[in-house]
């Protein structure tokens, strides 16, 4: 009878786990190419849900970025994704680029703010934003927030580079070959990006600065985007310089269920360890406190029922619609 007891427990024990296993939230998260270091953050990310997030199962894809993955969290195709604060705001209130035709997503953090680096070969002889008009620069990998914000802050400085189209890796490789001046590309905190370090290797580079006219132009006419003092050491032997920026937030999509995004927030703001030795620059970063500064759309109902329960203040802009 004991026998028949253990064995029918066993049983019932598979049974259990089997229907725990099918009822799991499967979520796919939208990342950007693999040859950024943001998307080292997101493997990292990816790996704490499924670690600490109980009965969500998530996987990551590398994807175009911002727009991108804008683009999918309205088709359905991804729960979850990197986008920047500045297009996520102009999404959800269909102006800008998406006048007419507004992407409903909802916040869940902020990780960190993105200066966004210009990033040109030293023996190019371009020394200013300026002398970029008429040279072959790379915006930003195509469909990504970079891309977008850097054609709207050149035409609003005036300036007309012959802009070149393509993915991270194939820009680095031309730079490399001097087929290309330049390109401009997101930083991790005050350092450059990974695939800038990588052309530093053996390319000497500059990262070009806003002037002081150039600051307040930006200040007044491109309120969406903030504007930054990178001190020196970004790399090597580069100096201080000023440049816009924006922060990088994780959107989900309104019809992620609010106990999914619930456990997710919770996993992500009480296990950091894991992403901060994937993004170095968020080594003693308060995710919650960036969160409630730099998010520019409404929060995950999920999502604002983890902050409450730290006993934040949502300010208004971001309490769930």
């Amino acid at each position: 009878m004991g026998k028949l007891t253990a064995a029918a427990a066993a049983a019932m024990a598979a049974l259990t786990l089997s229907q725990g296993a099918q009822g799991a939230d499967e979520i796919l998260i939208g990342s950007t190419s693999t040859s950024s270091s943001h998307y080292s953050y997101f493997v990292a990310v990816n790996q704490v849900i499924n670690d600490y997030a109980e009965g969500v199962n998530a996987s990551v894809v590398e994807t175009g970025a911002t727009v991108d993955n804008l683009r999918r969290l309205s088709r359905g195709q991804v729960d979850l994704g990197l986008v920047t604060t500045n297009v996520g705001y102009h999404a959800y209130k269909g102006t800008g680029a998406f006048d007419g035709h507004a992407v409903d997503s909802r916040l869940l953090w902020v990780y960190t703010v993105a200066p966004q680096n210009v990033v040109v070969r030293k023996d190019a002889g371009i020394a200013t934003l300026a002398g970029l008009d008429g040279r072959r620069l790379n915006p930003g990998i195509t469909g990504s927030a970079t891309e977008k914000t850097t054609e709207a802050v050149m035409r609003t400085l005036g300036i007309s580079p012959d802009y070149v189209r393509g993915s991270t890796s194939d820009i680095v490789s031309a730079i490399k070959d001097n087929r290309l001046n330049g390109y401009v590309k997101s930083g991790v905190g005050d350092r450059l990006d990974g695939s800038s370090l990588d052309i530093a290797t053996f390319t000497p580079i500059r990262v070009l600065s806003l002037t002081g006219a150039q600051k307040r132009t930006l200040r007044e006419e491109m309120p969406d985007i903030g504007v930054v003092d990178v001190p020196a050491g970004a790399a090597e032997g580069i100096p201080a310089y000023a440049t816009w920026a924006f922060g990088v937030a994780v959107h989900a999509r309104p019809g992620l269920s609010d106990e999914a995004a619930y456990r997710i927030v919770k996993a992500v703001m009480e296990h950091q360890g894991p992403q901060a030795n994937a993004f170095k620059s968020l080594e003693g970063a308060d995710l919650g406190a960036m969160t409630m500064d730099y998010g520019t759309v409404p929060l995950h109902p999920g999502a604002a029922r983890y902050y409450r329960e730290q006993g934040m203040d949502i300010p208004d802009q971001l309490q769930p619609r």
